[in-house]
């Protein structure tokens, strides 16, 4: 079925109008250009699905920064390479589901790109994976792969039970939605090389909740992405509140309070809690902002602002 390779708000405007519809869509037409549009430099690191590798690979260094354990070079050019490849098929796959469906509405801009480019992206998204399967097997110890594994059962489920036709039954439905997953596959992907590297060095000095209480935190920061993204898509703009804004502000508190609570035994977790509770009031903030600039600018502004903990590189030495 042929695609209409277009992005509502990002075209020109349109032939004079000559009805009220028309006049309507053209009033729509030149509100959306008023809104403040991504960078193309952003625009192609969202489309690209750059966003998710390089969230995957900043958390995994903050958590092993955290834990006070270093990680091989290997280790996140393997995350980067895996998430790249996953989100590429997760893409596709929703797009494809939205052609065979006709479902069209319910394509994004990002699950367009990735059906337009996908002769070049699914041959990169194979290297990718070919890439990564090379470094488990040559560079990854076997009692690593052990543990991977059950992280890649996990993910085996999340595709299973997303990209699944039949639908869950009501009582399971919340613990396989899409942003309970991701949340959850992507926090552990990016927490359990630190969490096996600690395991591995029982003389760091570094309890193993050094890891886990941030990792828990930022599953639930990672949940609150999908559910504020999921929310801007889902409600038209000007209308009421999406419920984002107090729901983003109540969990960067709590992770102000724990950054409190813990500044003391371990004041490197609190410094990363205090980095990722800045995303979650950073969503909150886009929320607000959320009628001023284009969808995509938000969409891709929702994964920049979970970049935060590279502000821990400058507390760094003085942490040391």
């Amino acid at each position: 079925m042929p695609l209409t390779l277009t992005y509502p708000g990002e075209q020109g405007c349109p032939a004079t109008p000559t009805g009220p519809s028309q006049l309507h869509a053209a009033s729509r037409t030149r509100a959306t250009a008023r809104l403040v549009a991504a960078p193309a430099p952003l625009r192609l690191w969202h489309l690209a699905s750059l966003d998710a590798p390089t969230v995957a690979v900043v958390w995994s260094l903050a958590f092993a920064w955290a834990a006070k354990v270093r990680l091989p070079l290997w280790v996140p050019v393997l995350l980067a390479l895996l998430t790249w490849s996953v989100y590429i098929a997760d893409r596709l796959l929703d797009a494809r589901a939205g052609l065979r469906s006709s479902r069209l509405h319910q394509l994004r801009q990002r699950h367009i790109f990735h059906w337009r480019h996908r002769r070049l992206l699914v041959p990169l998204a194979v290297a990718a994976a070919c890439a990564a399967a090379a470094i488990i097997f040559s560079l990854m110890p076997a009692t690593l792969r052990e543990h991977n594994s059950v992280l890649a059962a996990a993910a085996l489920a999340y595709f299973s039970g997303v990209h699944s036709r039949r639908r869950p039954p009501a009582w399971l439905a919340p613990l396989l939605s899409k942003e309970f997953l991701v949340g959850v596959i992507f926090t552990a992907g990016c927490a359990l090389p630190a969490w096996s590297r600690l395991r591995a060095l029982p003389a760091s000095g570094s309890p193993f909740w050094t890891v886990w209480l941030p990792a828990a935190y930022c599953a639930a920061l990672a949940w609150f992405n999908c559910h504020a993204i999921g929310h801007w898509e889902q409600r038209p703009r000007g209308r009421n509140a999406t419920g984002v804004l107090p729901l983003g502000c109540a969990l960067g508190c709590a992770g102000l309070f724990l950054a409190v609570l813990t500044s003391t035994a371990q004041p490197r977790t609190a410094a990363l809690l205090l980095a990722v509770s800045a995303s979650a009031l950073l969503l909150a903030w886009l929320d607000r902002l959320r009628n001023r600039i284009s969808p995509l600018a938000l969409r891709a502004a929702a994964d920049l602002v979970l970049l935060t903990p590279l502000l821990l590189i400058p507390m760094a030495r003085w942490l040391a």
